[in-house]
């Protein structure tokens, strides 16, 4: 907050298609899709239409011991595409609710099974799932995560996806800690918040192969990958995983509304009948899970993502940013990489010295262009709406190449 008025925060009054509108009238491109929510654009007719719909029928009713027609129409919608064997969903308001559901099944499926001994997490660096306390412990040390140390439980850690030995060294944990692994948690494809990191897609799919043949359980992260970022619709089905557990957010309602769901596989779920408030029940719940205005907006969203043919857009307009970026941007100096999967980009600088804070820099020089643009540390994401048009795509290029020329001469 020190910094806070002096970086000049955009004030946004309203919003349309892939703009946000502020105080002063002045428009920006939403080249981060408002923290990598917003898939479709905003204020989509389709998409306000299915709440206001929703808003007739009820707002939300509770979902513990209940259910809504359409918070059940939106789960079987889903059970349809996700890449979970016979899902179940349990539904939370945000990413780090997902994951912290998906640790505490695993945790407790192995004492439901009656081998406690299995009670231990294997992640990988440079992760990050969250902010509350078991999305803490199972993400990297940093983000400001060890001051927190004290209330964070061990976790085994696999190296990060810029290690050339990644998923070596996991597999080979997996294979030496199995009796006591209650789970693997990983982000599948792009380690986001590390600054778009990409994992090698062969070594992924011996990671999950061995996982399954070690009878590990896997979950999968796909907060940030979810709904289309990768150019398919999880990017899990890249690689040929089945997770176990499967986390969802950020996309889920297409920027409109919060909402995250954990996706348990049938084998799972098993483990958790018994009888009624007994020592297999799950203990767990949350007063606006399973909202019903979120669900009727995110079932809306998944319609449009097939009748739009959104996957198809989003893999036309990552090779022309893989182009675009290529030609103008890659062999400036002042860059050191460029990373891009779909349409999650990080463009990682080059400054001469620490501390200048270049991607900060950089991201205000591009906003004050009219293309708003968030770093990470010193690289630069890129993560626009998956209905991004050709000429925004040579937007958000030509802003990024005349921010990082001005800061680099500066």
């Amino acid at each position: 907050m020190d910094s806070f008025a002096a970086n000049r925060p955009m004030i946004v009054a309203n919003a349309e298609g892939h703009h946000l509108i502020d105080t002063d009238g002045r428009r920006y491109l939403d080249a981060v899709s408002s923290l990598w929510v917003t898939t479709l654009g905003h204020r989509v007719p389709e998409l306000d239409d299915a709440i206001v719909q929703q808003l007739a029928k009820g707002a939300h009713s509770t979902m513990l011991g209940n259910g809504n027609q359409v918070v059940i129409e939106l789960s079987e919608a889903l059970a349809k595409v996700v890449p979970v064997d016979r899902p179940h969903f349990l539904y939370a308001s945000d990413g780090a609710s997902a994951v912290e559901q998906a640790l505490k099944m695993a945790f407790q499926y192995w004492a439901n099974v009656g081998e406690p001994a299995h009670s231990k997490f294997l992640a990988f660096r440079g992760a990050y799932h969250g902010d509350t306390i078991g999305a803490l412990s199972v993400g990297d040390d940093g983000f400001g995560a060890d001051i927190f140390n004290a209330l964070r439980f061990d976790v085994l850690r696999a190296p990060a996806f810029d290690d050339p030995e990644c998923f070596d060294r996991a597999i080979a944990l997996v294979e030496q800690h199995a009796h006591q692994l209650a789970a693997v948690i990983i982000e599948p494809s792009v380690q986001a918040a590390a600054g778009m990191q990409l994992c090698d897609l062969d070594g992924l799919r011996r990671f999950g192969a061995a996982c399954k043949a070690n009878g590990v359980l896997l979950i999968c992260d796909e907060i940030a990958t979810g709904f289309g970022r990768t150019g398919e619709l999880f990017a899990s089905t890249t690689c040929g995983l089945e997770p176990d557990l499967l986390c969802l957010g950020k996309g889920l309602t297409g920027g409109y509304l919060p909402m995250s769901v954990t996706a348990a596989s049938d084998r799972i779920f098993q483990a958790f009948i018994g009888p009624d408030l007994g020592t297999t029940t799950f203990y767990h719940g949350h007063s606006y899970g399973g909202n019903a205005l979120a669900a009727a907006v995110a079932l809306r969203h998944l319609e449009l993502i097939e009748a739009w043919d959104v996957l198809a857009n989003v893999r036309e307009r990552s090779l022309e940013f893989e182009q675009l970026l290529h030609d103008r941007i890659d062999a400036n100096p002042a860059v050191k990489e460029i990373r891009l999967r779909g349409l999650m980009g990080g463009i990682e600088l080059a400054p001469p010295i620490p501390g200048l804070r270049w991607g900060r820099k950089v991201a205000a020089a591009a906003t004050d262009r009219g293309v708003f643009l968030r770093p990470i540390g010193d690289t630069v994401i890129l993560m626009p709406p998956l209905t991004l048009t050709s000429e925004e795509v040579h937007e958000i290029v030509h802003a990024l190449s005349a921010a990082i020329d001005e800061v680099a001469s500066d």
